[in-house]
């Protein structure tokens, strides 16, 4: 394979074609496909998705793609999720009650407000927003050479509550709270927003997946 050979993970709920093109602007060759074994082969993986967690969560056990995916990142394949890809990473999602994520990184997905959070706000984030970074010896190699003022754009009603602190990557405020937008653990990586559609900043996030 192609040293920069990226699998963009085909479960009939992503943004494929600008992740592809994206991914090809910065020197990546993507493949999309719902290959098992081209997943389960890949090099590194993107896991794009816009829609309802259950829905996805659904597909990607009936499918075998979830258990390609985890096998894929049981042998230290980079994988990063994108807005529902990420939300898919983590043990559980409570939209429609709740359903069974990849359990790839450790915690639940939540509406962005609870019931009595919502004066003011609405339930659905969305906009260009700048990220927050826990304080640390140095921000993760995702968002290496990013500046703190650049934004990413945004569009989702449930966010990711990642057991361990140490698993935040990155947060945006959303009234009186942060959200968490970036999360990982080990080579399994995840961002809320959509680098596809945030421009030089969103493809430099994309340039640092594929060169780790």
């Amino acid at each position: 394979m192609a040293r920069n050979n990226t699998v963009i993970v085909d479960y009939g709920l992503g943004n494929l074609r600008s992740v592809a093109a994206a991914t090809a602007e910065i020197g990546g060759q993507p493949e999309v496909t719902a290959d098992l074994d081209a997943i389960r082969r890949a090099e590194r993986i993107i896991l794009p998705g816009v829609g309802a967690f259950p829905l996805a969560a659904q597909y990607l056990e009936t499918s075998g793609i979830g258990s390609a995916i985890t096998t894929a990142a049981g042998r230290g394949v980079p994988i990063l999720g994108i807005c529902l890809g990420m939300q898919l990473l983590f043990d559980r999602g409570n939209e429609f009650g709740w359903s069974n994520g990849l359990g790839l990184i450790r915690g639940d997905v939540l509406p962005v407000l609870r019931t009595d959070e919502g004066e003011g706000l609405r339930g659905t984030h969305i906009g260009w927003r700048s990220l927050g970074f826990p304080p640390s010896e140095g921000r993760a190699p995702l968002f290496t050479g990013l500046k703190a003022d650049d934004s990413y754009y945004f569009v989702h009603s449930f966010s990711a509550n990642p057991s361990d602190d140490r698993s935040v990557l990155a947060t945006v405020s959303y009234g009186t709270k942060d959200l968490v937008v970036s999360a990982g653990e080990a080579n399994v990586m995840g961002v809320q927003f959509h680098p596809e559609k945030s421009g030089s900043a969103g493809l430099r996030l994309l340039r640092n997946f594929i060169d780790i």
